[in-house]
């Protein structure tokens, strides 16, 4: 069986629904799921790994929090002594804690793959900017600052050949989009979509903590916000091309699939 800790999320259903589809048995671990894992409670850790052969690893709320690399480096250890094969981390590009999770997994003594992602493209449709973006104002302390936002589709490709192809084994991919954008072009991209405007505001870190505290979201946020929107990650890279052969999607035809969902408002008629 192959676990997928966090297996609800944007990129563990996307994965799931891969895996399925090749006959491979799946065990969806989540705080709400029938098998229940939770990051802050070691006791729900070892009746998830029990009986797996590779497990994908994503961390609640995010890798590039304090804290974090010390959680999942103890998981990946559990899981080397349980006898676990694979492990397949999801990480963030450009966030230094989140490098210290990945080492810590590059060492726990089973096989591994990192797959550290930009900004997911869906963050704008199925994440904490949706209501955003549905309300005609994403507002960011992003500046002008550009950012190649990666389709979760894409992640979920990669993640489920890592899973299965040991050919994986080993090595550690940045996935982005194929072009950078800003969040003015990104906001430019959402209204010829969805057919009416939606804006981009930018706003000062402290205004935006603020923001974070009234969506029940960690204020440690936006310190880890303030690091990587600097433009560390504006070009783009070829993890996508590099372990499947193919180019990654564009944020506009991401844009296009998800208005026509309704998610923003009425999407235009075609």
């Amino acid at each position: 069986m192959t676990l997928l800790i966090g297996g609800t999320g944007k990129t563990g259903r996307r994965v799931a629904d891969r895996l399925r589809r090749q006959g491979i048995d799946v065990r969806v671990a989540s705080r709400h799921s029938a098998t229940r894992f939770d990051w802050n409670d070691e006791s729900s850790w070892e009746p998830a790994l029990d009986g797996q052969r590779a497990a994908y690893l994503t961390f609640y709320p995010d890798l590039g929090l304090p804290g974090a690399a010390d959680r999942v480096g103890a998981l990946a250890e559990l899981a080397a002594r349980r006898g676990v094969e694979q492990l397949v981390l999801l990480s963030g590009r450009g966030e230094p804690l989140a490098r210290e999770a990945e080492l810590r997994v590059q060492n726990a003594g089973t096989g591994w793959t990192i797959v550290a992602c930009s900004w997911f493209a869906q963050n704008f449709s199925e994440d904490f900017l949706a209501g955003a973006a549905a309300g005609g104002d994403i507002r960011l302390p992003a500046g002008d600052v550009a950012e190649p936002f990666v389709d979760a589709g894409d992640i979920a490709d990669v993640v489920a050949a890592a899973l299965t192809d040991p050919r994986h084994r080993g090595r550690r991919y940045e996935l982005t989009g194929p072009r950078a954008l800003t969040f003015t072009e990104v906001a430019a991209e959402l209204s010829r979509a969805a057919g009416r405007t939606i804006r981009y505001t930018a706003v000062d870190h402290e205004e935006y903590e603020g923001i974070l505290r009234d969506a029940g979201l960690p204020v440690e946020l936006g310190d880890m916000f303030r690091g990587i929107l600097d433009g560390r990650n504006a070009e783009p890279a070829d993890g996508v091309q590099e372990a499947l052969g193919r180019a990654a999607r564009g944020f506009a035809e991401y844009a296009t699939e998800a208005a026509a969902t309704g998610v923003w408002g009425a999407a235009p008629v075609r």
